[in-house]
């Protein structure tokens, strides 16, 4: 489904991801491991087309979108759920959901996608006029997911999801994240938390200073101590 080979990308003249390689099959829930400064966000800014590339190629369902706009990855079924939310504080939950959908749907279907995404999310539904800022961090995490949902991708890619979070609201993360996938939604999860990560994932990718050096199923990554120390190195 996606497949990624070589790329290099970064800020400017510092370069951050160094020929990096990892894929995502059809129907996988893919972790992306590693400590701060590692690249994880890089990665994901890089597919969705938010920074350049400088080099390698990205491939979705076999087809380049190196390069593109992130208006145009997103229209091939690629959505994005940034680190922090990035939530407009002043606009209702009901209006986050719209808003995820408004580029690829009907006003006819806007209504049956907000719907589908709230399934997964039926506490929102009582949440639906307030403005995202007045809600609980397990709450805006919430509608930054269903949000993306709205817009029925492919592959949804979260980035560190659990951040900031409750150990609770992560075990509910985790069993949404299966939910997902289990409905056919192909995910690559960008994660610090290893436990989640190994909860949800069937393949884990390990990044270090922009490389890639550690992959396989997640069985092979049964010691989360010893995974930890691959991080720092």
């Amino acid at each position: 489904m996606l497949d990624i080979t070589g790329l290099r990308a970064g800020y400017g003249a510092h370069e951050v991801l160094k020929g990096l390689s990892m894929r995502v099959g059809k129907g996988q829930v893919v972790a992306l491991l590693g400590g701060n400064g590692a690249g994880k966000t890089t990665t994901l800014s890089a597919i969705m087309g938010l920074i350049p590339s400088q080099g390698g190629e990205i491939a979705f369902e076999s087809n380049s979108i190196q390069g593109q706009p992130a208006h145009r990855v997103f229209r091939h079924g690629l959505s994005l759920v940034p680190q922090w939310r990035e939530l407009f504080t002043d606009m209702s939950v009901q209006e986050h959901l719209e808003l995820g959908a408004i580029a690829c749907a009907s006003r006819g279907d806007l209504d049956a996608r907000v719907a589908s995404a709230l399934d997964y999310f039926p506490e929102l539904r009582a949440h639906l006029g307030r403005r995202a800022g007045t809600l609980s961090g397990g709450q805006q995490q919430m509608v930054a997911i269903a949000r993306a949902l709205t817009a029925r991708p492919k592959l949804l890619m979260l980035d560190e999801p659990s951040m900031g979070l409750a150990p609770l609201v992560v075990r509910e993360l985790g069993r949404t994240i299966k939910r997902l996938n289990e409905a056919g939604t192909s995910v690559l999860l960008v994660e610090q938390n290893m436990h989640l990560a190994l909860g949800v994932a069937s393949y884990v990718y390990v990044i270090r200073a922009g490389k890639i050096i550690t992959h396989g199923p997640t069985g092979d990554f049964h010691d989360e101590k010893e995974l930890f120390h691959s991080y720092i190195g």
